[in-house]
């Protein structure tokens, strides 16, 4: 039921009631929609809110557009493997899924106390950062700072951007296999920054994910930092 006067717009809440029916299954994925006046009429609104609500879910990928057809219920969300050796292009591949990454940010930092402990490097020390935006199907999932010690792989930036893959970045370094040390995955409010680059309501809640890539000789290669869209990512905890 919609409340007026609640504080919370009506196209906002159109949008909370369909997005739930999503998660639920009500609207199972593939199913069209109803068309804009029959969700008028069910809602007791004018087209035009609908219209809103409807464009906020297909920008939040749970709608898609299909021209001269209608509105469809996206595809179930994407699986994203973690296991021992988590590797994107490898995850969207097996999902036969076009995926591309985009180098937002490519710089020097020091090395602060937390990132200096995990990468086993003096504080001060400088460190690689790139930032990435990941885009499966065209549409975006994640956006991600990379951390890699400077003193070892010099000019890696270069070679990341020419990659676009860690996997491959580090072959060419000499690491030909890593493994995960870690990872921690908790829920929280998406920053301005994050907001942007997903293009998601900053009360959605994004997966952010904390994890510490290490060589075969257990010496930390790459420290990472992704936000996952988790309207389009739900993450799967696998076993080697």
């Amino acid at each position: 039921m919609i409340e007026r006067g609640s504080g919370v717009a009506v196209w906002r809440q159109i949008e909370d009631s369909l997005a739930a029916e999503i998660a639920s299954g009500a609207l199972q994925a593939g199913a069209q929609l109803p068309t804009e006046l029959q969700l008028a009429e069910r809602f007791a609104v004018n087209r035009h809110t609908i219209r809103r609500a409807v464009a906020t879910l297909v920008e939040r990928g749970l709608l898609r557009v299909e021209q001269g057809r209608g509105t469809f219920v996206q595809d179930n969300a994407i699986d994203y493997a973690i296991s021992r050796r988590t590797r994107f292009s490898q995850n969207m591949a097996r999902q036969n899924l076009s995926s591309d990454i985009d180098v937002l940010l490519s710089d020097t930092v020091p090395a602060n106390a937390e990132l200096a402990a995990l990468l086993e490097v003096a504080v001060g020390d400088e460190l690689f950062r790139i930032k990435t935006l990941s885009r499966v199907e065209t549409r975006v999932v994640d956006c991600a700072t990379l951390f890699f010690p400077a003193a070892r792989f010099a000019g890696l930036p270069q070679v990341y951007q020419r990659q676009r893959s860690v996997t491959r970045t580090l072959r060419e370094f000499g690491v030909n296999d890593y493994t995960r040390r870690f990872t921690r995955v908790t829920a929280r409010l998406p920053d301005g920054e994050t907001v942007d680059y997903l293009g998601i309501p900053k009360n959605r809640p994004v997966l952010h994910v904390k994890s510490l890539n290490v060589d075969p000789d257990g010496r930390p290669v790459q420290y990472g930092i992704t936000c996952f869209n988790g309207d389009l990512v739900q993450l799967v905890m696998e076993d080697d």
